[in-house]
């Protein structure tokens, strides 16, 4: 193992606002604690990471190839009409990608959903069966 994957830890932040999901090879999946719109974060799991060119050159096209996948699942799964993908981070610095599914009839639409509403809390009951859904989809490790 190496010493960046030793060192590394979930940002409090974002440990706060979401649900794990689960491991992929380099990115932990979240499940962001807003049920207005479907709304998955990659945190790569390597200390000191805060932007995409952080990550070396194979690293990069893993977070890729992973962003790509949990969006496919994301889509089939929820039926949404646009996918909107960032990485940001102006208040958390760690390293994460947002994943959201966005329809025509969700609460934002078509504005970005940062600070359009505020955060509506999943239903347990809601809340799990979508990471179920998305867990039959994808063998987390």
């Amino acid at each position: 193992m190496s010493s960046a994957l030793t060192a590394w830890s979930l940002h409090p932040q974002l440990a706060s606002d979401t649900t794990d999901i689960g491991d992929l090879p380099l990115a932990r999946t979240l499940l962001m604690n807003d049920a207005n719109y479907p709304w998955l974060v990659l945190v790569p799991r390597r200390a000191g990471a805060a932007e995409i060119i952080d990550l070396d050159e194979e690293q990069q096209v893993q977070l890729m190839s992973e962003i790509a996948l949990l969006a496919r699942v994301l889509k089939d799964v929820i039926g949404c009409h646009k996918l909107n993908i960032a990485a940001i981070g102006n208040i958390v610095p760690q390293l994460h990608v947002h994943v959201v599914a966005r329809r025509r009839d969700d609460a934002a639409w078509p504005r970005p959903v940062w600070g359009a509403v505020a955060a509506r809390a999943y239903l347990p009951a809601e809340r799990d069966r979508l990471i179920a859904a998305i867990r039959r989809e994808i063998a987390f490790g």
